[in-house]
């Protein structure tokens, strides 16, 4: 990458970075303070379902709007949707103002997440596209990794405020963002005539799309993972008996990992072997992973598993953002829009259909992912066999 690239994707990956950290910050208290006004993990289920589902329901509108009104105005935008909602959370006690926050939040995600792969998409060529795509993803883990280890230690100064830290760090982004950020100049350029089709009408549209494939395998992966993420806690606090610690020490550990893949191995193992191959390799790691969950029978070897789940969707994320990017052509904010509606489709599933099962049965949840996964697996090579022509011509765009 040239300088000036190098300096555009630094920018984007401090305002991932920021968004992601400050919301991670809250993690670690989250349960306690949950506790404190007397609620429990229905509620915490709730609000990550419905801050996936608000994601969901402005997602394909935000990627329209960053193909019209530029990647910028939508980042800043974003990174303010997601202030007020921290500010909103910190400043009030009441459930269903946290609900309501939540929902702010979801809308600030589906402005800001989108317009910043489309962003990345402006200003890298075709054979820099995956290697942009891992440094985003990068900043979002190491985000996920720094954020509760922060959290956790301003807990001891008050519940709260890792609430009010966050809400600062984050207001701090955007005055960031608005004073260095430009334009990628692709504004106005991509969709000149943009549609604001009911978000299941562009959903429908999508279906027609070169990357719907990969859509639904983002919201496959997403669904598996937030399943997965969902009763974490529960399972190991129950089964194995972990203090909060332990649980940190493994979200912290999923993270460091998830940010060396991205930043070291992802661009060198897809030059190697292509989207193709490497999504069907690491969608079968990931089954293979929840395949050993229900036979893993300490903390041991059930860190051991999360960490093979995790390193096989870090791995996931960059390619198949990568993959729909390449296939959207002239649609890069339309895309990256669709992509974000549909992990936010497995967002909101997973979470609500794995508390569910659990409460019936606590290895529920992990069989259902090991199925959908497997399917998926089993889909995604049907379709890379039926598309293989286009897929072996996007390989060689990268040589």
């Amino acid at each position: 990458m040239s300088p000036e690239q190098r300096k555009k994707m630094i920018i984007l990956m401090i305002n991932m970075f920021i968004a992601i950290g400050s919301f991670g910050i809250i993690i670690p208290i989250l349960p306690a303070y949950l506790a404190s006004i007397g609620e429990g993990g229905t509620a915490a289920g709730l609000m990550i379902a419905i801050f996936a589902g608000a994601q969901l329901v402005m997602s394909p509108i935000a990627g329209k709007w960053a193909d019209q009104y530029g990647r910028r105005k939508m980042i800043i935008a974003g990174l303010s949707g997601l202030t007020l909602s921290m500010f909103v959370f910190y400043l009030s006690d009441s459930i269903w103002v946290l609900y309501f926050s939540r929902v702010i939040g979801g809308i600030g995600a589906a402005l800001l997440i989108p317009a910043i792969f489309a962003y990345v998409a402006d200003i890298t060529t075709m054979d820099q596209r995956a290697k942009g795509n891992s440094f985003i993803s990068a900043a979002m883990s190491l985000g996920i990794v720094i954020g509760p280890g922060i959290g956790g230690f301003l807990a001891d100064f008050g519940l709260k405020v890792p609430l009010l830290v966050s809400a600062l760090v984050s207001l701090a982004a955007v005055f960031f963002s608005i004073l260095v950020l430009k334009e990628s100049g692709e504004q106005g350029s991509l969709m000149p005539e943009i549609d604001q089709a009911p978000m299941v009408k562009q959903i429908a549209q999508s279906v027609r799309k070169p990357y719907f494939i990969p859509l639904v395998i983002t919201l496959v992966m997403s669904f598996g993972l937030m399943a997965y993420e969902s009763v974490l806690g529960l399972f190991v606090d129950n089964e194995f008996g972990a203090t909060p610690q332990q649980i940190a020490i493994m979200i912290t550990a999923t993270g460091i990992i998830s940010v060396i893949v991205q930043l070291f191995v992802v661009e060198r193992i897809v030059r190697k072997f292509g989207e193709g191959a490497v999504l069907t390799m690491f969608l079968a790691v990931a089954t293979f992973g929840f395949l050993l969950s229900l036979f893993a029978s300490s903390y041991a070897l059930f860190f051991t598993v999360t960490l093979i789940i995790f390193l096989a969707t870090s791995i996931l994320r960059p390619v198949l953002n990568t993959l729909i990017s390449k296939l959207a052509g002239n649609e890069q904010g339309f895309a990256m829009g669709m992509n974000n509606a549909y992990m936010s489709i497995g967002n909101v599933l997973g979470p609500t259909i794995a508390g569910r099962l659990y409460d019936v049965d606590i290895s529920y949840p992990f069989i259902l992912g090991l199925v959908v996964l497997a399917i998926t697996m089993i889909g995604s090579m049907a379709w890379q066999r039926k598309k293989n022509k286009q897929l072996l011509q996007i390989e060689a765009d990268q040589l």
